[in-house]
């Protein structure tokens, strides 16, 4: 049987009431195949990271253990998207469901479909802060600790809210 790894996805939506997205898209984690949800954050409003002219965002980071491999697991969370009916069609442009694999483990991925972890993570406020709400101890692959990359990370306009 596969080693469980413990896997960290960022979960945002702007569309569509993106608090019932984010909130059913952690019941959806929680019965993946070979997957448990671990914990998650509480949920976070941001501004929009790309184009303005659209709704804010609202994001959370789970901590799940699991058994599938990363591309696996990419897989079952694209599909997850395709569920919301994610439509990708501009760049950092409003979605229903965005759902990133932020860090697998301790792994260091880095392949055509795949970079792990994921290469926004020090610059995205609205991940930092929710990952620190659940794993305020968490060293990343390469070294760096959470806290560093906080301390470069300004909490700006990001607000917690309640589910």
């Amino acid at each position: 049987m596969p080693e469980a790894m413990r896997c960290y996805i960022g979960l945002g939506s702007n569309l569509d009431s993106p608090q019932q997205h984010v909130a059913r898209a952690l019941e959806e984690l929680a019965i993946l195949p070979d997957t448990r949800l671990l914990t998650h954050s509480s949920l976070y409003r941001s501004a929009p990271m790309g184009p303005q002219d659209q709704p804010d965002y609202i994001n959370a980071v789970a901590l799940l253990e699991s058994t599938l491999d990363a591309h696996r697991l990419l897989d079952e969370l694209q599909a997850l998207e395709q569920q919301h009916r994610r439509v990708r069609l501009e760049h950092w442009g409003p979605r229903t469901l965005d759902l990133d694999l932020l860090l697998y483990g301790d792994q260091l991925i880095q392949s055509k479909r795949l970079s792990v972890p994921h290469p926004g993570l020090p610059e995205r406020n609205f991940v930092l802060w929710p990952l620190s709400e659940i794993a305020p101890e968490l060293q990343l692959p390469g070294g760096r600790s959470l806290a560093a990359l906080l301390s470069e990370c300004p909490i700006g306009t990001l607000e917690r809210i309640s589910l």
